[in-house]
C-alpha cells in the first residue's frame, strides 16, 4: 500500500519506517528541508533504539523516502497520516494549528479519496475539525480516522510492531477495512484492533497517559509519605504491585515525570474539562504534586550544606526525561539545574544522549562531561535524574576518588540501602 506520513518527529518517523518494514511504499513529509536531506542520506535525527536498522534497510529498498511537497505526498498516498506537534497552548490546551493548517492544505490539494489518519494525540473532536477544514475546499470524498499512538520512547519501534492493542476511531466502513489491512501484520499474534467512534478514540489516549501519570503520581506522595513515617517506599511498591488489580508497572517513585505525552496530555484533558463545565479534581492535583515532586531534592541538597551552595559543584547524571531516549522535554533535570544555578552551584552533566540537546537550550550555562565518571571532577555532591542503565553499576571507587566527598542525591532510587551505605559517606534516595 502506498502511505504519506506528515510529520517527521517521534511518533512519526517511527510510524513511517515501522510501516515501510511491512512492505508498504512510504512518504515521509516534512517542512524542515535540512532536516530531510539528511533524512534522505541515512541520517536519523533522533535516537530511538533499533529505529537506525529499520530505517537504513527501508531506505536502501526505497520502500522510505522523503520530500517537503504536501502535493507530493497527497498524490502518493492512499492513506495520509498526520503525526504533526501538538503542544501545549498557554493556557494548557493542545494547540492545533499544526494539524488544522494542514488539514486546510489537503483540502486545496486532495483530488481522489483518501483516508486521512490523525495519529498525533489530540483533545476530543479534532477529528471533526480535521474535516471541517478539509471540506472547506473541496468536495472530493474522503474520510478522517482518529488512530491515537502508544509508543513509549524508548520502545517506540518494538511498540509499533509489536502492539499491544491498536485503536481505530471512525465511522465510515470503508476506513475501518483499509485500517484494519494495514495493522493485520502487526497483529497476528492475536492483539486487538478496536474500533470505535472517533471522539472515544481521541478521549482513549489521554484517559490513559492521565491514568498512568496519576499512578506515578500517587506512588510519589506514597514515597513522600514514607519519609514522614519511617516506612521504606521499595517494600510498599513491592507489596503493592503484586495484587494483579494494580500491577508492577509505574510503580516506581521518583522526582517526577516528564517528556513529550504525560505533562501536556494530563494539562489538556484537564483543560478540556474546563472548557466544558468539569472540573477533573484528581488532574489538578496530579499537576501540582508533579510539578513540586520535579525539585524535591533541592531542599535536602541545601540543608546538607547549609543553605549555601554559593560556588557548590554538583555533578549531574542524566538529562533525558527518561533512560533511552534523547528526549528533554519537561524533564526533571531541567528543573532541578535552573534550581541549582539560582542558588549559585556550578554544573557538569553527563548523558548518553541527550547533552547536545541540553546544549543547544543552556549553552554555557552549565558544563558537560565527556564520561560519566569525568562529570565527578572535584565536584561536592553528585546529582542523579535519569536512570540510564550504565548509573547502576557503577566504580564506586572511582566515585569516591574523583568526587571531594562521595555524596549522592539520588531521584531515581538506583542503589540498594544497605549496600551503598558501605561505598559513599552520604546518601539520600526518594521515600527510603
Amino acid at each position: 500500500m502506498k502511505i504519506t506520513v506528515v510529520g517527521t518527529g517521534y511518533v512519526g518517523l517511527v510510524t513511517g519506517t515501522c510501516l515501510a518494514e511491512t512492505g508498504n511504499e512510504v512518504l515521509c513529509i516534512d517542512i524542515d528541508e535540512q532536516k530531510v536531506e539528511k533524512m534522505k542520506n541515512g541520517e536519523v535525527p533522533i535516537y530511538e533504539p533499533h529505529l537506525d536498522v529499520i530505517f537504513e534497510r527501508n531506505l536502501k529498498a526505497e520502500r522510505l523516502k522523503f520530500s517537503t511537497s504536501l502535493k507530493e505526498g497527497l498524490d502518493h498516498g492512499s492513506v495520509i497520516f498526520l503525526a504533526l506537534p501538538t503542544p501545549e497552548d498557554e493556557d494548557g490546551s493542545a494547540d492545533l494549528k499544526y494539524i488544522l493548517g494542514v488539514a486546510h492544505d489537503i483540502g486545496k490539494l486532495i483530488k481522489d479519496y483518501k483516508v486521512i489518519v490523525d495519529k498525533s494525540t489530540v483533545p476530543v473532536g479534532t477529528s471533526k475539525k480535521v474535516e471541517e477544514a478539509i471540506r472547506e475546499h473541496t468536495d472530493v470524498e474522503f474520510d478522517v480516522v482518529s488512530n491515537p499512538e502508544f509508543l513509549r520512547e524508548g520502545f517506540a519501534v518494538d511498540d509499533f510492531l509489536k502492539p499491544e492493542r491498536i485503536v481505530v476511531g471512525s465511522d465510515s466502513q470503508r476506513a475501518l477495512e483499509i485500517m484494519k489491512k494495514i495493522y493485520k501484520p502487526y497483529v497476528r499474534s492475536g492483539n486487538p484492533i478496536i474500533t470505535m467512534d472517533e471522539k472515544s478514540a481521541e478521549l482513549t489516549k489521554y484517559a490513559a497517559n492521565s491514568f498512568l501519570a496519576t499512578k506515578i503520581t500517587f506512588m510519589n506522595e506514597i514515597a513522600n509519605f514514607c519519609e514522614k513515617v519511617g516506612a521504606d517506599v521499595d517494600k510498599v511498591r513491592i507489596g503493592m504491585g503484586t495484587d494483579s488489580r494494580i500491577g508492577k508497572r509505574f510503580l516506581f517513585p521518583g522526582i517526577g515525570y516528564g517528556g513529550s505525552c504525560f505533562p501536556k496530555d494530563v494539562k489538556a484533558l484537564n483543560k478540556s474539562g474546563k472548557d466544558i463545565g468539569y472540573d477533573f479534581k484528581i488532574l489538578d492535583a496530579v499537576i501540582d504534586i508533579n510539578s513540586k515532586q520535579k525539585t524535591i531534592l533541592i531542599p535536602r541538597i541545601k540543608d546538607y550544606f547549609n543553605n549555601n551552595l554559593e560556588g557548590r559543584k554538583i555533578a549531574i547524571w542524566g538529562l533525558a526525561f527518561k533512560p533511552e531516549t534523547d528526549d528533554i522535554r519537561e524533564a526533571p533535570s531541567l528543573y532541578m539545574i535552573e534550581e541549582l544555578l539560582a542558588s549559585g552551584a556550578t554544573i557538569n552533566a553527563f548523558d548518553p544522549e541527550a547533552m547536545p540537546n541540553v546544549q543547544r537550550k543552556l549553552g554555557d550555562r552549565i558544563s558537560f562531561a565527556n564520561t560519566m565518571y569525568d562529570a565527578l571532577d572535584n565536584a561536592d555532591a553528585l546529582v542523579i535524574c535519569t536512570e540510564w542503565s550504565i548509573f547502576r553499576t557503577p566504580d564506586f571507587s572511582k566515585i569516591r576518588n574523583r568526587m571531594k566527598d562521595s555524596v549522592i542525591f539520588d531521584g531515581r532510587n538506583l542503589y540498594d540501602l544497605n549496600e551503598i551505605k558501605k561505598e559513599v559517606e552520604y546518601y539520600s534516595s526518594i521515600g527510603r
